[in-house]
């Protein structure tokens, strides 16, 4: 990334800290809260504010948690084995050798793998492609 744009990042982050910074101090007058069964709280609106933030990103990342957890905890799928390694659990005697390939011949090319195209880029449509390709 170049330098500018990178300045130019930093600068719109500073922006949106003095502007949360100027909010902040002009709302520090006294406010209210009701609570339930006749509580109030007193406190300066500018803590009532970062409270309610607070406990947005509490309340979300508590209700994060099990997906991650989930992901986390579930096995990874298993990777292809490589050319010439052998599985120790398959029964070497039930396999057949390998004919008709002389020694001088490479393998075969794996064949490639299907990647999923970007979210929002729909799948293209089975059959025949419009140009006849």
């Amino acid at each position: 990334m170049s330098l500018f744009i990178r300045l130019l990042q930093w600068c719109l982050k500073a922006a949106v800290f003095f502007a949360l910074f100027a909010f902040a101090l002009n709302n520090q007058q006294d406010a209210t809260v009701n609570l339930l069964f006749g509580h109030r709280w007193r406190a300066p609106m500018m803590l009532i504010v970062l409270a309610a933030f607070a406990a947005g990103v509490v309340i979300g990342v508590a209700g994060m948690l099990p997906g991650w957890w989930r992901r986390r905890a579930a096995p990874a799928p298993a990777a292809p084995l490589a050319a010439g390694v052998v599985r120790s659990d398959v029964d070497d005697s039930a396999m057949a050798p390998l004919t008709g390939l002389p020694d001088d011949t490479p393998p075969p090319a794996p064949a490639p793998r299907h990647r999923p195209p970007p979210r929002g880029v729909p799948y293209p449509p089975a059959g025949p492609s419009p140009d006849g390709v």
